[in-house]
């Protein structure tokens, strides 16, 4: 034990979120008419940034002091649920195995988190498909944050997106702020946009800004989001992405599974909730279903205004009953390889309930380029 404790050490870090590296040094951002800053997803020559480990928990316990170790240690949240998919709180570390690219692993920490601070993205899709159910989710996203944001501890951004993403609000506490922006958030259909998906007319020479604007880049706002929004948010944060759309995607230079990495390289959640015209029309659960999944997260389809806010609730909900495991991987390679999770259920009992754990499905190991 005593050598085990000369091998740890406190661990602090700050990153300083430079705004002219974001906004003016690599010109990702352009003021739009609103005041909000526009996010060119189609710049395939962005980096996305290099995300640092959570630091972990030292001890089985509630939000006790974070501390990290000198070696590479991977850090994963998860949640458990029963097969009528209630929230399990109770689980310990025995109950649970982890392996990483099949193999074993050791865990050195685990540990309930209720209580780390919240750094969020919440994307809404403003295309043809969400017309009528706009203002619905406004409404439903201003209810989530002001029943789930601690100005004192968390932060949340705000993009609107269609065939480009449009930063509304960057990284905040202030919840009139993002009120704001999520009231500034509106649909604006293409040139000759009559209402109901119909386009009439001829379109403008200057294609690109038609089809830009009349239609939906999803991969693209996410790929973004998670690399500049989210990537450079503070280490200790629970980081998440809150999207929603129908998930058809129909524009952009980003694929699903580059969505999916970027969120994994970020270490954030996404939480689709999975909405179009009039609520269920038209919307495409395999995509939205994949890109939460393998992230961790979970999507959600309301039906009405009713169940929208069920699902922020219901998020709200998951993200305070998250637990944290972390471990240092048999595999010590700094050669920036992805390497797969999975975290299994280790006791009998809750086999036989079919207890389901949900947690990103890998990431992607250091390299030692600086």
């Amino acid at each position: 034990m005593e050598n085990e404790k000369r091998q740890m050490k406190n661990y602090t870090k700050a990153i300083v979120l430079t705004f002219g590296l974001i906004f003016a040094g690599i010109s990702l951002f352009g003021l739009t008419s609103t005041g909000a800053q526009q996010l060119p997803t189609t710049n395939p020559a962005t980096k996305s940034a290099t995300p640092t480990p959570t630091p972990i928990e030292e001890a089985p316990i509630e939000d006790d002091e974070i501390i990290k170790i000198d070696t590479d240690v991977v850090n994963v949240l998860f949640t458990a649920q029963d097969k009528s998919r209630r929230l399990l709180t109770t689980l310990k570390q025995p109950d649970v195995r982890l392996l990483e690219d099949g193999q074993p692993q050791e865990i050195v920490a685990f540990s309930r988190q209720i209580d780390l601070p919240l750094s969020l993205a919440i994307l809404i899709d403003t295309s043809a498909s969400q017309e009528r159910t706009l203002p619905e989710e406004k409404a439903a996203a201003v209810s989530f944050l002001e029943s789930v944001i601690r100005p004192a501890k968390d932060e949340v951004s705000v993009v609107s997106f269609t065939g480009e993403a449009t930063l509304e609000q960057g990284m905040t506490n202030n919840v009139n702020r993002l009120k704001r922006a999520i009231d500034r958030v509106e649909f604006v259909g293409p040139s000759g946009y009559i209402g109901g998906g119909v386009v009439v007319g001829t379109p403008p020479i200057s294609g690109r800004n038609q089809a830009v604007q009349g239609s939906t880049a999803i991969w693209d706002a996410i790929w973004i989001t998670a690399a500049e929004v989210l990537g450079p948010a503070p280490e200790k944060t629970r980081r998440a992405i809150i999207l929603l759309s129908d998930g058809v995607n129909t524009f952009g230079q980003k694929k699903l599974e580059e969505a999916v990495q970027a969120a994994q390289k970020a270490e954030a959640v996404i939480y689709s909730i999975g909405i179009g015209d009039n609520f269920y029309d038209g919307v495409d659960k395999g995509a939205l279903n994949k890109v939460s999944e393998r992230t961790g997260g979970r999507a959600y389809y309301p039906r009405d205004e009713a169940e929208l806010r069920q699902a922020f609730r219901q998020i709200q909900e998951e993200m305070r009953s998250q637990y944290l495991i972390a471990y240092e991987p048999s595999n010590q390679k700094r050669d920036g390889s992805y390497r797969k999770i999975e975290i299994q259920i280790a006791n009998a009992e809750m086999q036989k309930q079919k207890v389901k754990v949900t947690h990103r499905e890998g990431y992607f190991a250091k390299t030692d380029k600086k």
